[in-house]
Order: C-alpha cells, then sequence, then structure tokens
C-alpha cells in the first residue's frame, strides 16, 4: 500500500487513500464499539437489579449513576420520572401536551428509547459502507493498473516483445489493490454483523425495561389517583 501511495499514478493513489482511510475508520469504529458494547452488556444485568431494588425513581436515578450502562438507563428512568411528573400537574396548552397522561408517558419514554438506540446504532452505518464500497474500490483500482499495464505494454512494441518481468510488476500491483480492498471489506462485514447481534441482545433489554417502567409509572399514577 505505500508503494501505491508513493509511486502510483493519481488514481492508484487516490483509491489506495481511499482504501487506507476507509480501512482505519472501520477499525477505530470496531475497537471502540467492542469495548462499547461489551462494557454495556456487562453491567447491564448488575445495573437492572440495583434499579430494581432501590426504593424510588430518585433512589434508582442515583443508583444507575456509578454503571457503564448508566447512558442507555438514565434517560428512560428520566423520562419515566417527567412522565410521572405530568400526572401530578395540569397539562399544558400544547399538542404535545394533550392526551390523558397514559399517552404522554408513553410518548416521553418512546422518545428517549428512540435516542438510546440511535446511539447504540451509531457507527453502524459505517462499517455496512465499507463492507459493501471496498471490493469494488479496489476493483476500480485493478482494473486500472491493468489498463495502464496493456497501454504501456502497446507503447513496447506489441505482445511479440513482452517478457514475463515486464507482465509480473503491473499484474502485481493490480492484484495487491485487489487484495487490499477484500481486507478491508471483510472485518468490516464480520464486525456488522457480530456488533449487531449485540445491539439487538441490549435493545431488546431496554425496550422490555421501557415497557416495565410505564407500567411502574402507570401503576404509581393509579395508586396517587385514588387516594382520598
Amino acid at each position: 500500500m505505500m508503494s501505491l501511495l508513493t509511486e502510483g499514478d493519481g488514481i492508484t493513489r487516490v483509491v489506495a487513500l481511499a482504501l487506507l482511510i476507509m480501512s482505519v475508520a472501520s477499525w477505530v469504529l470496531i475497537l471502540w464499539k467492542t469495548s462499547l458494547l461489551w462494557r454495556a452488556s456487562r453491567s447491564l444485568p448488575r445495573s437492572l437489579a440495583a434499579f430494581w431494588q432501590a426504593a424510588d425513581l430518585d433512589e434508582a436515578e442515583q443508583r444507575l449513576s456509578v454503571f457503564d450502562s448508566a447512558r442507555l438507563l438514565l434517560p428512560l428512568v428520566r423520562a419515566a420520572r417527567l412522565g410521572d411528573h405530568h400526572f401530578e400537574h395540569q397539562p399544558p396548552a400544547s399538542l404535545g401536551g394533550q392526551g390523558d397522561a397514559a399517552a404522554r408517558c408513553t410518548r416521553l419514554l418512546r422518545e428517549a428509547l428512540q435516542s438510546v438506540l440511535s446511539r447504540l446504532q451509531h457507527g453502524q452505518m459505517v462499517l455496512a459502507s465499507v463492507g459493501a464500497v471496498a471490493p469494488f474500490v479496489g476493483l476500480l483500482g485493478t482494473v486500472w493498473a491493468i489498463y495502464l499495464a496493456l497501454v504501456g505494454l502497446g507503447d513496447q512494441g506489441g505482445a511479440a516483445q513482452v517478457g514475463i518481468e515486464q507482465i509480473s510488476g503491473p499484474v502485481g500491483e493490480a492484484l495487491v489493490i485487489t487484495a487490499a480492498g477484500l481486507a478491508v471489506a471483510i472485518p468490516a462485514v464480520l464486525a456488522y454483523n457480530a456488533l449487531g447481534r449485540r445491539i439487538e441482545h441490549i435493545e431488546a433489554e431496554l425496550e422490555g425495561f421501557a415497557h416495565d417502567l410505564r407500567e411502574l409509572v402507570l401503576q404509581h399514577a393509579g395508586a396517587t389517583q385514588g387516594r382520598p
């Protein structure tokens, strides 16, 4: 790759640089998301257990703040607290405040859940794009290298005067570009699938937690409104 960057022509350098950028970007995302999802998956069961052992939502929020999965759970807890607050106050004169309190609580939790899930999915599109585009970028470099080789052979007087040493260099360069495209794409595709499965597992846990939070808030509101 360094030889292509220093000795190739303009298009070859652009192809090699594009593959290098995609490789660096995908590996940074792979390492970052692997660490993030591993820590979140590891702490999620413990943080959920700590939440349900709390006496109220205020204490639960304090307990969650010490876990690695706090960035995933705290937005949901704060949305649930805001929904609980809506039960005890007159709704504002706006479309967002209209409807019964249960609907507003559901909307707040849904918005918080979508924000958290969007954070979990961050970077997945880049990995998918690298896995899909990198082989074609490598193929473009391969086709261009073969074209330059054929032009060079034609300038040297035809196939009768061509030796193996004149063919091996351009063909080897073309094969290196092809291999580079595959070397960039394959880790990105494998990481996208592996990380996607981990994200789906975390998403299922968060959706269940959001549902349980909604039921908790509704039950608390019913108990509050039923007091004399």
